[in-house]
């Protein structure tokens, strides 16, 4: 598993979206125990960008790998 999520990132569900949707995204971190409609709605929009989609066990670990002290249900990693 990793240790830490490397290169610049954003963090959360709506900032996730958001990337996502204007592009420049590499890699989708999902949390398996985030709210459903949060699952859903952001392996969609990174399946219909074609995008590596990383599945995380908890909100918990996720946080941790993002450098922060509290839970993420999502994450992903942008271009430079």
């Amino acid at each position: 598993m990793l240790d830490r999520i490397a290169g610049k990132k954003v963090v959360g569900f709506k900032q996730s979206l958001k990337a996502i949707k204007t592009g420049g995204v590499n890699t989708v971190y999902i949390a398996k125990d985030a709210d459903l409609k949060i699952y859903d709605q952001i392996k969609s929009a990174a399946e219909e960008n074609s995008l590596e989609i990383i599945l995380i066990d908890t909100m918990k670990d996720l946080g941790k790998l993002c450098g922060i002290d509290v839970g993420a249900a999502t994450a992903v990693t942008i271009d430079e």
